[in-house]
């Protein structure tokens, strides 16, 4: 069984190689990065990494201030657009590609067929995302089969809310946003009757603290009359929902990632994934989710593959690495998931999060060592990189309508310095990246190979030694971190140290640590640190610790060997 490593990349912006020149900027201004890019050199550098997935975030035709209407794209109100180029989950053609992404606009979706193969070509399979819970205020499919009627086409506007409607509606009432509805356009925004915003406010006056540019979608939930659900007959937004799902699926891509999922009801997961399946068996369906109780519900009545761990082990390494928790905290976060911690994904890094090096985070992509090898290595669940995170990208621009918050922009037309100093033009060759970047480069590379190969990481059993070893004298649990996986005979202990001074920390190994993973006591090893190729010796001992150096912001994978 293949352990899965999802590369995260945000399309508009890997191959980018103009540097910018305007906050805020145009695409003329400051360029546009393309499917194209992604050449069979560029993945396979990506396959080389260590993935075996690639998420291309933003493929999906989303509402831009760039203007295709000679492409027969209708122009979205810039009222209505965060950023000059956009959010990719302000969808706006369900069934279209995104044209920033085209070499040749009328060719995109045979430009995005070709990535679809060069993607498999290069050994990795490929993520799209399904945004199923909102869609751009001005949604307008100009690429849907002739069979296929346009969301809200058939509507009862009269109506606040009605099972057969795609929208949610405040009848007789215009939309008076709280926010500048004209934003340098000859006339204001104008849309009668208002329809509710994507992240639930039924009113007719979201504000820029909403998702103000969306419209949020009708799957039978009436959430003004008590969160009555009407599902019989089938909502017709089931219906485009699924044809939509199936139309992206026959392209031969892999697998979906479904933004705030938990905000679609799980009846309907629980509806269309099995039908999705039937017709392609081996595509995966990746949540976001936020609400640990939905979690079961969401995996076993809904059909997900697989949920973000997000507000469980995220958070609690990021706040480890930030001296605002202590390690022994990591324990409790398998605990809660009881059982289903091979269903989530990790990561330390997504699009929505801010970059491990910036100021907001921990200021150096080297101090996110010690939670990044916990985040890939403590189960056989998924780990996520998102790209420039091997390389220490700061996100620290100034991009436009993203400030300078530590995150990469997902509104702007910008490029990614770490990654396009990476790419070199194409070349990949390193040239550009300074020692610390290529230093950081290769702990990924040799960590994400690890999960790979190593069976013990891959399939293996844990076991966490933290329970043993709290209030020890010669290992401090608020600072490290230790835990067993094994497969067969093959045993790895991790150990990672998240203070900024190295440590010689005395790990103590229960008596039920060798029944639970049937290891033979008082065993003499030859351990390989499998991140350096560093040798030890190790005894392995219920009644003595083993003594194990481990350097500042840094970890072991130490593999054993009988002597």
């Amino acid at each position: 069984m293949e352990k899965i490593i999802i590369y995260q990349v945000f399309t508009r912006l890997f191959g980018n190689a103009k540097i910018p020149a305007a906050q805020n900027g145009t695409i003329q201004e400051n360029g546009c990065g393309k499917m194209a890019d992604f050449t069979v050199k560029a993945l396979n550098e990506i396959t080389k990494l260590g993935a075996t997935h690639i998420w291309y975030t933003g493929i999906i035709a989303h509402a831009t201030q760039t203007n295709y209407s000679r492409f027969n794209i209708r122009p979205d109100h810039p009222a209505i657009v965060k950023g000059k180029a956009g959010s990719p989950y302000a969808i706006k053609d369900y069934y279209d590609v995104d044209p920033d992404l085209a070499s040749s606009v009328p060719d995109r979706m045979k430009e995005f067929s070709n990535l679809v193969k060069r993607t498999h070509k290069a050994g990795l399979k490929m993520i799209i995302d399904f945004v199923p819970n909102h869609v751009a205020r001005q949604y307008h499919s100009t690429a849907k089969p002739e069979s296929v009627s346009d969301l809200g086409e058939n509507d009862n506007t009269e109506v606040a809310f009605s099972p057969m409607n795609n929208f949610y509606y405040i009848p007789q009432t215009k939309l008076e946003g709280a926010f500048d509805l004209q934003q340098g356009a000859d006339e204001p925004y104008i849309e009668y009757p208002a329809k509710a915003t994507g992240n639930n406010r039924f009113d007719q006056w979201p504000n820029i603290c909403d998702w103000y540019e969306t419209i949020k979608l009708n799957y039978g939930v009436d959430y003004r009359n008590g969160g009555s659900c009407h599902f019989s007959p089938i909502p017709d937004t089931w219906n485009k929902m699924k044809d939509i799902l199936l139309f992206w699926a026959g392209k031969g891509i892999d697998g979906f990632r479904c933004d705030m999922a938990e905000m679609v009801p799980v009846e309907f997961w629980e509806w269309v994934i099995p039908q999705i399946k039937a017709q392609f068996p081996g595509i995966i369906f990746i949540a976001e989710i936020y609400n640990p109780n939905e979690y079961y519900n969401y995996l076993n009545k809904g059909q997900f593959d697989y949920l973000y761990d997000k507000v469980g082990l995220y958070d609690t390494l990021r706040a480890i690495t930030c001296n605002n928790a202590s390690a022994s905290a990591i324990t409790s976060c398998w605990q809660r998931l009881n059982g289903i911690q091979h269903r989530m994904l990790n990561f330390m890094e997504n699009h929505d999060e801010q970059r491990i090096a910036s100021d907001f985070f921990a200021g150096n992509g080297i101090k996110g060592i010690p939670a990044m090898i916990v985040s890939a290595c403590i189960n056989t669940n998924p780990v996520m990189v998102y790209f420039g995170q091997e390389l220490g990208e700061r996100g620290m621009d100034c991009e436009g309508f993203s400030g300078r918050d530590g995150r990469t922009t997902i509104f702007d037309y910008w490029s990614v310095d770490t990654v396009r100093r990476w790419r070199n033009g194409g070349s990949f060759d390193g040239q550009l990246l300074n020692d610390n970047e290529i230093k950081l480069q290769q702990f990924y590379m040799r960590l994400l190979h690890i999960c790979r190969e190593e069976k013990a990481i891959a399939e293996g059993e844990f076991f966490d030694l933290m329970y043993v070893n709290r209030g020890s004298w010669s290992f401090n649990e608020h600072k490290q971190y230790a835990f067993l996986r094994k497969y067969e005979d093959e045993i790895i202990m991790v150990v990672v140290n998240f203070d900024e001074v190295p440590v010689r920390a005395g790990i103590n190994i229960p008596q039920h640590a060798f029944d639970y993973l049937k290891l033979p006591i008082g065993q003499e090893y030859e351990a390989t640190d499998l991140l350096t190729g560093v040798k030890e010796k190790l005894s392995l001992s219920a009644s003595r610790a083993a003594n194990i150096e481990v350097g500042a912001m840094n970890g072991k994978i130490l593999k054993m060997k009988k002597n």
